[in-house]
Protein backbone atom coordinates (compact mmCIF):
# COMPACT_ATOMS: atom_id res chain seq x y z
CA UNK A 1 0.00 0.00 0.00
CA UNK A 2 1.37 3.33 -0.68
CA UNK A 3 2.38 5.64 2.08
CA UNK A 4 0.91 9.08 2.87
CA UNK A 5 2.85 11.99 4.40
CA UNK A 6 1.69 13.11 7.45
CA UNK A 7 1.31 16.92 7.99
CA UNK A 8 4.27 17.05 10.16
CA UNK A 9 6.61 15.11 7.75
CA UNK A 10 5.59 17.29 4.94
CA UNK A 11 6.64 20.20 7.05
CA UNK A 12 9.87 18.90 7.86
CA UNK A 13 10.51 18.12 3.93
CA UNK A 14 9.54 21.93 3.56
CA UNK A 15 11.97 23.11 5.72
CA UNK A 16 14.77 21.12 4.63
CA UNK A 17 14.44 22.36 1.10
CA UNK A 18 14.15 25.92 2.32
CA UNK A 19 16.93 25.30 4.38
CA UNK A 20 19.26 23.35 1.95
CA UNK A 21 19.07 20.42 3.50
CA UNK A 22 17.98 18.49 0.23
CA UNK A 23 17.89 20.04 -3.12
CA UNK A 24 14.33 20.85 -4.94
CA UNK A 25 14.77 17.87 -7.59
CA UNK A 26 15.41 15.39 -4.83
CA UNK A 27 12.38 16.32 -3.10
CA UNK A 28 10.37 16.26 -6.08
CA UNK A 29 11.71 12.32 -7.26
CA UNK A 30 10.93 11.31 -3.42
CA UNK A 31 7.42 12.86 -4.01
CA UNK A 32 6.89 11.60 -7.46
CA UNK A 33 7.57 8.05 -5.91
CA UNK A 34 4.97 8.34 -3.79
CA UNK A 35 2.07 7.27 -5.69
CA UNK A 36 -1.29 8.45 -4.16
CA UNK A 37 -4.55 6.89 -5.88
CA UNK A 38 -7.52 9.63 -5.40
CA UNK A 39 -11.03 8.11 -3.87
CA UNK A 40 -13.92 9.45 -3.98
CA UNK A 41 -15.81 8.44 -1.38
CA UNK A 42 -19.29 10.01 -2.72
CA UNK A 43 -18.30 7.41 -5.77
CA UNK A 44 -17.39 4.09 -4.13
CA UNK A 45 -16.99 1.57 -6.55
CA UNK A 46 -19.33 -0.99 -6.01
CA UNK A 47 -18.85 -3.18 -8.98
CA UNK A 48 -15.79 -4.93 -9.90
CA UNK A 49 -13.57 -4.99 -13.16
CA UNK A 50 -15.06 -9.11 -13.43
CA UNK A 51 -18.93 -8.04 -12.62
CA UNK A 52 -18.27 -4.90 -15.48
CA UNK A 53 -17.31 -7.17 -18.07
CA UNK A 54 -20.13 -9.88 -17.05
CA UNK A 55 -22.99 -6.98 -17.89
CA UNK A 56 -21.06 -5.84 -20.62
CA UNK A 57 -21.61 -9.52 -22.33
CA UNK A 58 -24.56 -9.88 -21.03
CA UNK A 59 -25.77 -6.58 -22.99
CA UNK A 60 -23.62 -7.59 -26.00
CA UNK A 61 -26.13 -10.35 -26.41
CA UNK A 62 -28.91 -7.99 -25.56
CA UNK A 63 -27.99 -5.98 -28.39
CA UNK A 64 -27.33 -8.53 -31.00
CA UNK A 65 -30.97 -9.90 -30.48
CA UNK A 66 -32.38 -6.27 -31.06
CA UNK A 67 -30.20 -5.52 -34.02
CA UNK A 68 -32.37 -8.18 -35.59
CA UNK A 69 -35.96 -7.66 -33.83
CA UNK A 70 -35.81 -4.08 -34.42
CA UNK A 71 -34.15 -4.39 -38.55
CA UNK A 72 -37.62 -6.87 -39.27
CA UNK A 73 -40.24 -4.80 -37.15
CA UNK A 74 -38.69 -1.65 -39.15
CA UNK A 75 -37.86 -3.03 -42.17
CA UNK A 76 -34.14 -1.42 -42.48
CA UNK A 77 -30.91 -1.78 -41.06
CA UNK A 78 -30.36 -1.44 -37.49
CA UNK A 79 -26.95 -1.84 -35.63
CA UNK A 80 -27.07 -1.79 -32.21
CA UNK A 81 -23.62 -2.58 -29.99
CA UNK A 82 -22.18 -1.71 -26.35
CA UNK A 83 -20.38 1.36 -26.21
CA UNK A 84 -19.41 0.97 -23.05
CA UNK A 85 -20.29 0.31 -19.54
CA UNK A 86 -19.64 2.66 -16.74
CA UNK A 87 -20.91 3.22 -12.81
CA UNK A 88 -21.85 6.45 -11.77
CA UNK A 89 -23.98 8.07 -9.54
CA UNK A 90 -27.85 8.51 -10.96
CA UNK A 91 -27.50 12.47 -10.29
CA UNK A 92 -24.89 12.22 -13.55
CA UNK A 93 -26.51 9.90 -15.54
CA UNK A 94 -29.42 12.33 -15.38
CA UNK A 95 -27.67 15.12 -16.39
CA UNK A 96 -25.85 13.38 -19.12
CA UNK A 97 -29.24 12.88 -21.18
CA UNK A 98 -31.14 15.51 -23.22
CA UNK A 99 -34.61 17.27 -22.21
CA UNK A 100 -36.60 15.97 -23.30
CA UNK A 101 -35.87 12.20 -23.82
CA UNK A 102 -37.90 9.21 -24.19
CA UNK A 103 -37.46 7.50 -20.71
CA UNK A 104 -38.92 4.48 -20.08
CA UNK A 105 -39.40 3.31 -15.84
CA UNK A 106 -38.90 -0.71 -16.31
CA UNK A 107 -40.14 -2.84 -13.37
CA UNK A 108 -37.27 -5.40 -13.24
CA UNK A 109 -39.38 -8.10 -11.52
CA UNK A 110 -38.20 -10.66 -9.63
CA UNK A 111 -35.64 -8.36 -8.16
CA UNK A 112 -36.58 -5.14 -6.09
CA UNK A 113 -36.65 -1.74 -8.06
CA UNK A 114 -36.72 -0.38 -11.23
CA UNK A 115 -34.45 0.34 -13.98
CA UNK A 116 -34.59 3.14 -16.59
CA UNK A 117 -34.04 2.67 -20.73
CA UNK A 118 -33.14 6.28 -22.24
CA UNK A 119 -33.61 6.28 -26.17
CA UNK A 120 -32.36 9.07 -27.64
CA UNK A 121 -34.75 11.55 -29.35
CA UNK A 122 -32.97 11.30 -32.94
CA UNK A 123 -33.80 7.31 -32.56
CA UNK A 124 -36.86 7.75 -31.43
CA UNK A 125 -38.72 9.90 -33.76
CA UNK A 126 -36.84 7.73 -36.01
CA UNK A 127 -38.25 4.97 -35.25
CA UNK A 128 -42.41 6.59 -35.28
CA UNK A 129 -41.17 7.86 -38.98
CA UNK A 130 -40.61 4.56 -40.09
CA UNK A 131 -43.57 2.78 -38.56
CA UNK A 132 -46.05 5.67 -39.82
CA UNK A 133 -44.10 4.77 -43.43
CA UNK A 134 -41.82 7.67 -43.99
CA UNK A 135 -37.92 7.21 -44.76
CA UNK A 136 -36.49 7.01 -41.50
CA UNK A 137 -34.31 10.32 -42.21
CA UNK A 138 -32.69 12.15 -39.54
CA UNK A 139 -34.72 15.13 -37.84
CA UNK A 140 -33.73 18.07 -35.07
CA UNK A 141 -37.31 17.41 -34.17
CA UNK A 142 -36.93 18.39 -30.13
CA UNK A 143 -40.70 18.21 -28.11
CA UNK A 144 -42.40 15.84 -26.21
CA UNK A 145 -44.33 12.77 -27.61
CA UNK A 146 -47.80 12.82 -28.42
CA UNK A 147 -50.27 10.30 -27.01
CA UNK A 148 -49.96 8.34 -30.55
CA UNK A 149 -46.47 8.67 -30.62
CA UNK A 150 -46.79 7.10 -27.10
CA UNK A 151 -48.29 4.31 -27.88
CA UNK A 152 -46.04 3.24 -30.67
CA UNK A 153 -43.25 3.76 -28.65
CA UNK A 154 -44.64 1.78 -26.22
CA UNK A 155 -44.61 -1.49 -28.85
CA UNK A 156 -41.13 -1.07 -29.84
CA UNK A 157 -40.20 -0.93 -25.49
CA UNK A 158 -41.75 -4.21 -25.02
CA UNK A 159 -40.27 -6.17 -28.01
CA UNK A 160 -36.87 -4.80 -26.43
CA UNK A 161 -37.51 -6.12 -23.00
CA UNK A 162 -38.12 -9.21 -24.60
CA UNK A 163 -34.78 -9.65 -25.70
CA UNK A 164 -33.24 -8.07 -22.48
CA UNK A 165 -34.89 -11.24 -20.75
CA UNK A 166 -33.76 -13.71 -22.80
CA UNK A 167 -29.99 -12.01 -22.51
CA UNK A 168 -30.18 -12.02 -18.47
CA UNK A 169 -31.46 -15.65 -18.63
CA UNK A 170 -27.88 -17.46 -18.04
CA UNK A 171 -27.74 -15.06 -14.65
CA UNK A 172 -31.54 -14.79 -13.89
CA UNK A 173 -35.13 -15.36 -14.84
CA UNK A 174 -35.47 -11.85 -15.44
CA UNK A 175 -39.31 -10.60 -16.31
CA UNK A 176 -38.99 -6.69 -17.38
CA UNK A 177 -42.39 -4.93 -17.55
CA UNK A 178 -42.37 -1.35 -18.54
CA UNK A 179 -43.92 1.10 -15.68
CA UNK A 180 -44.51 4.59 -17.72
CA UNK A 181 -42.52 6.09 -20.07
CA UNK A 182 -41.26 10.09 -19.29
CA UNK A 183 -39.77 12.90 -21.37
CA UNK A 184 -38.35 14.80 -18.47
CA UNK A 185 -35.30 13.50 -16.65
CA UNK A 186 -36.68 15.18 -13.46
CA UNK A 187 -39.98 13.21 -13.29
CA UNK A 188 -37.82 9.72 -13.29
CA UNK A 189 -36.43 9.68 -9.57
CA UNK A 190 -36.28 5.98 -9.39
CA UNK A 191 -33.46 6.36 -6.71
CA UNK A 192 -31.52 9.35 -4.68
CA UNK A 193 -29.34 11.27 -6.41
CA UNK A 194 -26.23 10.17 -4.51
CA UNK A 195 -27.02 6.21 -5.60
CA UNK A 196 -24.32 4.56 -7.31
CA UNK A 197 -25.91 3.07 -10.63
CA UNK A 198 -24.56 1.34 -13.79
CA UNK A 199 -25.08 2.60 -16.82
CA UNK A 200 -24.64 0.64 -20.23
CA UNK A 201 -24.44 2.90 -23.11
CA UNK A 202 -25.55 1.17 -27.06
CA UNK A 203 -24.73 2.65 -30.10
CA UNK A 204 -27.90 2.95 -31.88
CA UNK A 205 -27.84 3.06 -35.90
CA UNK A 206 -31.04 2.94 -37.73
CA UNK A 207 -30.62 3.59 -41.62
CA UNK A 208 -28.57 6.57 -41.53
CA UNK A 209 -29.47 7.81 -38.35
CA UNK A 210 -26.88 7.06 -35.09
CA UNK A 211 -27.88 7.96 -31.61
CA UNK A 212 -27.53 6.47 -28.27
CA UNK A 213 -29.65 3.71 -26.08
CA UNK A 214 -28.72 3.37 -22.38
CA UNK A 215 -29.85 1.48 -19.96
CA UNK A 216 -29.59 2.62 -16.41
CA UNK A 217 -30.01 -0.12 -13.40
CA UNK A 218 -29.48 0.78 -9.74
CA UNK A 219 -26.79 -0.55 -7.81
CA UNK A 220 -30.17 -1.38 -4.83
CA UNK A 221 -31.48 -3.07 -7.51
CA UNK A 222 -28.53 -5.41 -9.15
CA UNK A 223 -27.09 -6.25 -5.30
CA UNK A 224 -29.33 -9.41 -4.69
CA UNK A 225 -27.63 -11.02 -7.58
CA UNK A 226 -24.16 -8.91 -7.69
CA UNK A 227 -22.62 -12.55 -6.41
CA UNK A 228 -23.50 -13.88 -9.77
CA UNK A 229 -22.38 -11.22 -12.26
CA UNK A 230 -18.53 -13.08 -12.84
CA UNK A 231 -17.32 -14.55 -15.65
CA UNK A 232 -17.22 -17.97 -14.26
CA UNK A 233 -20.71 -18.25 -13.57
CA UNK A 234 -21.78 -16.89 -17.01
CA UNK A 235 -19.80 -19.85 -18.87
CA UNK A 236 -21.28 -22.14 -16.18
CA UNK A 237 -24.69 -21.03 -16.96
CA UNK A 238 -24.22 -21.18 -20.37
CA UNK A 239 -22.37 -24.87 -20.61
CA UNK A 240 -25.36 -25.81 -18.17
CA UNK A 241 -27.69 -27.75 -21.11
CA UNK A 242 -28.22 -31.10 -19.89
CA UNK A 243 -29.74 -30.37 -16.66
CA UNK A 244 -33.31 -31.63 -15.89
CA UNK A 245 -34.85 -28.05 -15.99
CA UNK A 246 -33.17 -26.90 -19.55
CA UNK A 247 -34.38 -30.12 -21.38
CA UNK A 248 -37.70 -29.73 -19.57
CA UNK A 249 -37.82 -26.19 -21.11
CA UNK A 250 -36.39 -27.27 -24.51
CA UNK A 251 -39.27 -29.88 -24.54
CA UNK A 252 -41.78 -27.30 -24.14
CA UNK A 253 -40.60 -25.05 -26.69
CA UNK A 254 -40.59 -27.87 -29.17
CA UNK A 255 -44.57 -28.53 -28.39
CA UNK A 256 -45.32 -25.64 -30.56
CA UNK A 257 -43.44 -26.60 -33.57
CA UNK A 258 -45.55 -27.69 -36.60
CA UNK A 259 -43.79 -30.36 -38.84
CA UNK A 260 -44.59 -32.39 -41.64
CA UNK A 261 -47.09 -35.64 -41.19
CA UNK A 262 -47.01 -38.19 -44.26
CA UNK A 263 -49.11 -40.96 -44.65
CA UNK A 264 -47.91 -43.28 -47.29
CA UNK A 265 -49.70 -45.61 -49.22
CA UNK A 266 -46.74 -47.57 -51.46
CA UNK A 267 -43.88 -46.47 -53.65
CA UNK A 268 -42.12 -47.53 -56.96
CA UNK A 269 -39.79 -46.62 -59.50
CA UNK A 270 -40.83 -44.52 -62.44
CA UNK A 271 -38.49 -43.26 -65.37
CA UNK A 272 -39.29 -39.57 -66.51
CA UNK A 273 -40.03 -40.83 -70.02
CA UNK A 274 -43.05 -42.74 -68.22
CA UNK A 275 -44.39 -40.01 -66.08
CA UNK A 276 -44.43 -37.54 -68.80
CA UNK A 277 -46.36 -39.55 -71.00
CA UNK A 278 -48.74 -40.39 -68.21
CA UNK A 279 -52.66 -39.32 -68.78
CA UNK A 280 -56.04 -39.76 -67.55
CA UNK A 281 -57.10 -43.13 -66.68
CA UNK A 282 -53.58 -44.78 -66.56
CA UNK A 283 -52.62 -47.10 -63.24
CA UNK A 284 -49.48 -47.11 -61.53
CA UNK A 285 -49.33 -50.56 -59.74
CA UNK A 286 -46.99 -49.63 -56.67
CA UNK A 287 -44.54 -52.42 -55.79
CA UNK A 288 -44.54 -52.71 -52.18
CA UNK A 289 -48.29 -52.80 -51.32
CA UNK A 290 -51.11 -55.67 -51.00
CA UNK A 291 -54.31 -54.82 -49.91
CA UNK A 292 -54.31 -55.96 -46.48
CA UNK A 293 -50.81 -54.18 -45.55
CA UNK A 294 -50.30 -51.27 -43.72
CA UNK A 295 -49.44 -47.65 -44.78
CA UNK A 296 -46.20 -46.32 -43.45
CA UNK A 297 -46.38 -42.80 -41.10
CA UNK A 298 -43.69 -40.69 -42.14
CA UNK A 299 -43.07 -37.64 -39.19
CA UNK A 300 -40.79 -35.45 -41.12
CA UNK A 301 -38.94 -37.33 -43.81
CA UNK A 302 -37.99 -40.41 -41.01
CA UNK A 303 -40.54 -43.89 -40.51
CA UNK A 304 -42.05 -43.93 -37.44
CA UNK A 305 -44.98 -45.60 -37.56
CA UNK A 306 -47.40 -48.26 -38.95
CA UNK A 307 -50.88 -47.37 -39.79
CA UNK A 308 -54.55 -48.55 -41.07
CA UNK A 309 -56.49 -46.38 -43.70
CA UNK A 310 -60.30 -45.26 -42.28
CA UNK A 311 -62.25 -42.64 -42.10
CA UNK A 312 -63.56 -40.33 -38.81
CA UNK A 313 -66.97 -38.29 -39.69
CA UNK A 314 -66.63 -36.91 -43.15
CA UNK A 315 -62.62 -36.77 -43.26
CA UNK A 316 -59.96 -39.21 -44.12
CA UNK A 317 -57.75 -40.82 -41.38
CA UNK A 318 -54.92 -43.15 -40.34
CA UNK A 319 -54.69 -45.40 -37.27
CA UNK A 320 -51.37 -46.05 -35.66
CA UNK A 321 -51.13 -49.75 -35.03
CA UNK A 322 -47.42 -50.02 -34.34
CA UNK A 323 -44.10 -48.64 -34.10
CA UNK A 324 -41.27 -49.08 -36.73
CA UNK A 325 -37.90 -49.53 -35.28
CA UNK A 326 -35.36 -48.07 -37.92
CA UNK A 327 -32.21 -49.03 -38.87
CA UNK A 328 -29.84 -46.55 -38.22
CA UNK A 329 -26.30 -46.25 -40.59
CA UNK A 330 -23.37 -46.07 -38.90
CA UNK A 331 -23.09 -42.36 -38.64
CA UNK A 332 -26.35 -41.99 -36.91
CA UNK A 333 -25.26 -44.28 -34.05
CA UNK A 334 -22.31 -42.72 -33.53
CA UNK A 335 -23.91 -39.36 -33.47
CA UNK A 336 -26.80 -40.41 -31.19
CA UNK A 337 -24.42 -42.37 -28.95
CA UNK A 338 -22.02 -38.95 -28.16
CA UNK A 339 -25.71 -37.47 -27.53
CA UNK A 340 -25.56 -40.26 -24.61
CA UNK A 341 -29.47 -41.70 -26.72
Amino acid sequence: MTEVLSQEEIDQLLTAISTGEIETEEALKKAESRKIKIYDFKRPDKFSKDQIRTLQMMHETFARLTTTSLSAQLRTIVHVHVASVDQLTYEEFLRSIPNPTTLAVINMDPLKGSAILEIDPSITFTIIDRLFGGPGEASKINRELTDIELSVIEGIIVRILGNLREAWSNVIDLRPRLGNIETNPQFAQIVPPSDMVVLITLETKVGDVEGMTNFCIPYLTIEPIISKLSAQYWYSSIRKGGTTENLAILKKRLENVYIELIAELGSMDITVRDVLNLQKGDIIKLETVKVDDNMVLKIGNRKKFYARPGVVGSRKAVQIVGKIQEELDEEEVFKEIEEGK
